[in-house]
């Protein structure tokens, strides 16, 4: 590629590649502005170009959980009768499924890190070929007390789960299911009920018919309160974004409704008070 975004603006490989002859000191990170993954400046005697830095290796740790994983999930999917193979190239090479579990079922199991436009180009390589993909993720990206935003990539909705998050851990050999995940009214704080199931024939049936009972979640609306009052005190990034919603409503803290306080909110949803400064 001959072009690249540099501080958020694109710049030309040809000039690029006479700044750094005369300032060689100085480190730039360039990005591709189509995927957004970091690119390097390639300088040659005819030509300049970028090219995408590859993907770091993973940890050895995390490539004995990746194989360890797979493994002792892949035989579980033979022993209810799926012809699982792992590492299949699919979309002509574009693709290799960790376990092609079906024609049109593959899984994905992500210890290492994976930035979201990397996910969302081999989710979409699985939908355009007609091929469901169920992510699991290792340690790396087990749910904590807060979100991460490296994690909101990873839910997946449905009718009895609600937002639910797959885990999975090869050393105790069980698949972690955490369900009805839901953030509170402001905070990063999650609440949720996690139900644990063994990695073979009788596991994988249990989780496929789990039907559970959901709870109904109750917060303290003073805490979030308080929470909002430190995010403006502080004149936090949130708090600020905040801050300028109320001025431009000609609205305090005092006018907001109960519910932005008591509500939780879906998972990818903006906090309560944005939502309603934003809607009012």
């Amino acid at each position: 590629m001959y072009a690249a975004l540099l501080n958020n603006t694109l710049v030309l490989a040809v000039e690029e590649a006479k700044s750094t002859k005369s300032n060689k000191k100085v480190k730039k990170h360039y990005f591709c502005p189509h995927c957004e993954r970091e690119m390097q400046l390639v300088c040659k005697d005819k030509q300049s170009y970028f090219k995408h830095i590859p993907s770091k290796v993973n940890l050895s740790g995390e490539n004995k959980e990746h194989a360890q994983s797979k493994s002792i999930l892949t035989k579980a999917l033979r022993e209810v009768h799926f012809n699982a193979e792992t590492e299949v190239n699919l979309a002509n090479g574009q693709l290799r499924a960790d376990i092609l579990a079906a024609s049109n079922l593959a899984f994905e199991i992500q210890c290492a890190p994976l930035n979201k436009s990397e996910f969302r180009h081999r989710h979409f390589l699985y939908k355009q070929i007609g091929v469901k993909d169920i992510w699991i993720v290792g340690q790396r990206h087990f749910l904590g007390q807060n979100i991460k935003k490296s994690q909101l990539i990873f839910f997946r909705r449905n009718y009895f789960w609600q937002d639910y998050y797959l885990e999975i851990d090869p050393f105790k050999k069980i698949i972690r299911l955490k369900y009805n995940v839901l953030l509170e009214p402001l905070t990063n704080k999650l609440h949720f009920q996690e139900k644990k199931f063994d990695i073979n024939a009788i596991g994988l049936k249990q989780l496929w018919h789990f039907h559970p009972l959901l709870q109904k979640y109750h917060v303290n609306s003073t805490q979030q309160k308080q929470y909002l009052q430190m995010q403006l005190k502080h004149m936090s990034l949130k708090g600020m974004q905040i801050a300028n919603l109320l001025y431009k409503k000609r609205q305090t803290i005092e006018d907001l409704p109960p519910w932005v306080f008591t509500n939780f909110r879906k998972i990818n949803s903006p906090d309560n008070v944005s939502k309603y400064l934003n809607q009012s």
